[in-house]
C-alpha cells in the first residue's frame, strides 16, 4: 500500500513538473505584442500603411494577440519610434515602407534579441537573423492596370503619378508603362504616357495639382502609386470627371464613379502571414518573403467589374496566366523596361 502511494505521488510530481515546464516554454498568445511604425503617410493613408494595420487587426482577432502602432510625421521620427516600441516590450516590431530601412537595420543591429520585420525592403543576404523582409511584385499588378488603361483610353494619353522615386515605386511605374504599351501594340496604335513624381507620400494637394495638370493636357486615365498623395489624384479625377486607378487597396470606395480599377498589393496578407509564423514559433528571421500573382497577393481590385468591360477582364485573366507561367516577364525598372520593349 505504501509503495502504491509513493508511485502515485511521484507521478503527480512528474505531471506537475511537466505542466510547469510547458507553461514557461510557450508564451501565451494573449501576451504576444506586435506593433508597427508607419511612414509619413500615416495609418489612415487609404494605402499601404492602412493595409498593414488591417493585417495586424486581423491577426489580433484571429490569434488573440495585442497590436498597436505609432505614426511618423517625418523621417526623423523613425528611429525614436522604433525605440518607443522597443521600450513598450513588443515581441515583433514592423517598419512599414522602404523609407524605414536604415532606421530599422540600426535598431535590429543594436537589439539582436528583438524581432523586426519590414515591408517593401530586402536586405538580401545581409538580412540579420532577427529581421524578415516582405516584398511584393507590384510590377505585376501595375502591368495589368496599365493594360486596362491602354485598352480603355479614349484620348490615347494616360498618366502616372509616383510618390518618391526609388526601386519600389519604379516597379509600379515601369510595370504600368509596360502594360500600356502591351495594349497599344495589340491595338496597333501609340499611347502617350505622362509621368511625374510628387517626391512625397503625404502631400495630397501636390498629388491633386499634378493630376489636374495631366487631365488638362489630355490624359483621361491616371494611375497613382503615391500613398496619401494619391488621394489628391483621386480628388482631381472626381472634379475633372476622369478616371483614376488606385493602388495597394481597392480604392473604388473613395470615388465610386471615377476609380476605374486598383493595382492591389496585399500588404495586409504579408503582415498577417509573418505574425502567424511568429505565433506558431516559425518566424522566418534572416529571410525575405516575396509575394506576387502566384501567391494571390497582387492583382486587380475586386470592384474592377463595375467599370471595366467583361471582355477586357477576360483578357486580363489570360495575361495573369502568362505572367505566372513566365511567358511575360514584367519589367520593374528602366533597364528591364528597355529589354521588355524589344519583345513587342
Amino acid at each position: 500500500m505504501k509503495k502504491k502511494l509513493l508511485v502515485f505521488l511521484l507521478i503527480g510530481v512528474l505531471v506537475f513538473s511537466m505542466a510547469g515546464c510547458g507553461n514557461n516554454a510557450e508564451k501565451p498568445k494573449s501576451d504576444i505584442k506586435v506593433a508597427m511604425v508607419t511612414d509619413e503617410g500615416g495609418v489612415h493613408d487609404q494605402s499601404f500603411n492602412q493595409s498593414a494595420w488591417e493585417g495586424l487587426k486581423k491577426a489580433e482577432k484571429d490569434f488573440g494577440i495585442k497590436v498597436s502602432y505609432v505614426e511618423s510625421q517625418q523621417d526623423a521620427d523613425f528611429a525614436p519610434n522604433f525605440e518607443t516600441l522597443l521600450d513598450a516590450g513588443n515581441d515583433l516590431i514592423w517598419g512599414i515602407g522602404y523609407k524605414l530601412s536604415d532606421a530599422l537595420l540600426d535598431a535590429a543591429t543594436n537589439n539582436p534579441d528583438q524581432l523586426y520585420a519590414i515591408v517593401d525592403f530586402s536586405y538580401g543576404d545581409k538580412t540579420p537573423d532577427n529581421v524578415v523582409g516582405v516584398v511584393f511584385k507590384a510590377e505585376q499588378s501595375s502591368f495589368l492596370v496599365g493594360y486596362i488603361a491602354g485598352k480603355m483610353t479614349e484620348t490615347n494619353k494616360v498618366g502616372f503619378v509616383g510618390g518618391t522615386a526609388g526601386d519600389v515605386i519604379w516597379g509600379f511605374d515601369y510595370g504600368f508603362q509596360a502594360g500600356v504599351q502591351y495594349a497599344a501594340k495589340e491595338l496597333g496604335k501609340e499611347i502617350e504616357i505622362l509621368n511625374q513624381y510628387a517626391e512625397s507620400f503625404s502631400d495630397v494637394s501636390k498629388g491633386k495639382a499634378i493630376a489636374t495638370q495631366m487631365y488638362q493636357q489630355g490624359a483621361d486615365i491616371i494611375f497613382h502609386a503615391s500613398g496619401d498623395t494619391g488621394n489628391g489624384v483621386i480628388e482631381a479625377a472626381k472634379e475633372q470627371d476622369k478616371w483614376a486607378i488606385g493602388v495597394d487597396r481597392d480604392q473604388n470606395y473613395l470615388a465610386p464613379d471615377n476609380v476605374l480599377t486598383s493595382a492591389m498589393k496585399r500588404v495586409d496578407v504579408g503582415v498577417y502571414n509573418v505574425v502567424k509564423d511568429l505565433v506558431e514559433d516559425n518566424f522566418p528571421g534572416g529571410q525575405t518573403v516575396v509575394y506576387g500573382l502566384e501567391e494571390g497577393a497582387v492583382g486587380i481590385a475586386p470592384t474592377s467589374d463595375k467599370h471595366v468591360p467583361k471582355e477586357i477582364l477576360e483578357e486580363v485573366k489570360e495575361l495573369e496566366k502568362k505572367i505566372i507561367d513566365g511567358e511575360i516577364e514584367v519589367p520593374y525598372n528602366e533597364e528591364t523596361f528597355k529589354e521588355f520593349m524589344k519583345t513587342l
